[in-house]
């Protein structure tokens, strides 16, 4: 790098260079770059002749290879006999390409608090791991992973085409990142047999679908899932069922919570057709006697263009909550009647646009405030900046994270802005806006 003056004869042009981040690049004496690792760095100059003169600028590293300490696999054998064999803070990296599996991997060996498991796409490679399932036959014994462990960290894998769920999860205290579940023949990732304190997040899953045309949901936490699981971030498209179901059997009053998950144009085939499944956005809840609770929590969520409800009770009888979340254009955006009434029903700071049938919003006991269809407040196709939902499903950014995209987005001067009540979430400005995402 180099550095002007300014005059040009100064007499005094000794100068000092500083980085930000030593760990991503350094700078020489002299003013030489060298990267370290990838990521952001500010380069600062400095004159020496004690007028303090400073200048920054900031570069983008990217490219460096990184050193990797673990277990590299590379064939379909290699992956299932690391997994089998895997110990307490073991990393297991997957290079990118395509595997073939005929049957399901079986993940048994248990990580700790302290020392996860961690099997992860090799995080250079252009191309990601993609589990190939199609093998199998249609079978509810096919699922693609089969994850009854505890303290796992998985990341960056994509899981087609199993003949059952992709990804069966009875294990406690993992993480599920940034992977994918398509084209499989029941749920893409599915919760139960006790499985709790399980963390999906940045994932998605969509054109799920069983021979029937009745079953498949994108993600399920139900049967006899266990308490505090959590999805953040997930995405659930075009899935023949539900986006998301909390059907139990065998349990009762467990908690499941659902942040900045979209669940769009479910109830739909791949080619777009109608199938015979729910086509529910978010189904709360439900069971065999209908009087099982499965309490459901949704913050900063989105139901759009599903064949059915957006928010389903499904004669839940739990407590749902409902922060600052979007529900448009299903054939009903809320739907929970008075028939096996849920206990509670709070909704806040949400809103609800262009459903084909009128909502419902029974339960024992209502909070229901700060949405926007009250208050004197009208939604309509103005307050957004775009309606097209397809840009819901816009590539993720490099990290994971979803991708920020016009659609549902308020613009400025809508009346919603400023409309709601603090509930704990972040918000700019006086007050939260409504709906799913902050005007910025």
């Amino acid at each position: 790098m180099s550095v002007g003056f300014i005059p040009s004869n100064a007499s005094n042009k000794t100068v000092t260079w500083s980085s930000s981040d030593p760990q991503v690049a350094t700078i020489s004496e002299t003013g030489v770059l060298s990267a370290v690792s990838n990521g952001n760095v500010t380069i600062t100059v400095t004159a020496q002749d004690g007028s303090n003169v400073s200048g920054s600028k900031t570069f983008t590293i990217s490219g460096v290879a990184q050193a990797i300490e673990g277990t590299i696999v590379q064939t379909s054998q290699e992956i299932i006999n690391a997994l089998a064999n895997a110990t307490p803070g073991e990393e297991i990296y997957a290079r990118g390409g395509t595997y073939t599996f005929s049957s399901p991997i079986r993940i048994t060996k248990n990580g700790t608090s302290a020392n996860p498991i961690m099997f992860y796409a090799y995080p250079s490679d252009s191309e990601r791991p993609r589990f190939d399932f199609s093998a199998m036959s249609e079978n509810s014994s096919n699922r693609g992973i089969e994850l009854s462990a505890d303290f796992w960290h998985v990341k960056g894998i994509d899981v087609y085409a199993a003949g059952d769920n992709g990804m069966h999860v009875t294990g406690d205290s993992n993480i599920i990142e940034f992977c994918t579940f398509s084209e499989n023949a029941d749920t893409g990732l599915q919760l139960d047999n006790g499985a709790s304190n399980n963390l999906i997040l940045n994932c998605d899953s969509y054109f799920n679908a069983d021979s029937t045309l009745e079953n498949a949901d994108g993600f399920a936490c139900k049967l006899d899932a266990g308490t505090g699981n959590k999805f953040k971030g997930c995405r659930a498209w075009q899935n023949l069922d539900d986006g998301w179901d909390g059907y139990l059997r065998n349990t009762d009053n467990i908690t499941t919570t659902h942040e900045d998950c979209w669940s769009i144009n479910n109830g739909r085939l791949q080619d777009g057709s109608v199938g015979a499944g729910d086509g529910n956005g978010f189904k709360t809840g439900g069971s065999d006697d209908k009087q099982l609770k499965h309490n459901a929590i949704y913050k900063n969520c989105v139901a759009v263009g599903n064949t059915q409800d957006g928010f389903d009770h499904n004669s839940n009888r739990g407590n749902i909550e409902i922060y600052n979340s979007s529900a448009y254009d299903n054939r009903r955006n809320f739907s929970f009647s008075t028939t096996n009434i849920a206990a509670s029903l709070l909704i806040k700071n949400s809103l609800s646009f262009d459903g084909t049938n009128s909502d419902s919003y029974s339960a024992t006991q209502t909070d229901i405030t700060n949405n926007g269809w009250q208050n004197g407040l009208v939604t309509n196709d103005q307050d957004f900046k775009s309606l097209d939902i397809s840009l819901l499903l816009s590539a993720r950014d490099a990290d994971g994270n979803l991708p920020k995209v016009d659609a549902l987005r308020l613009v400025s001067g809508s009346d919603l802005i400023d409309k709601g009540v603090d509930v704990g979430l972040p918000f700019n400005g006086p007050a939260p806006d409504i709906g799913a995402f902050e005007f910025e």
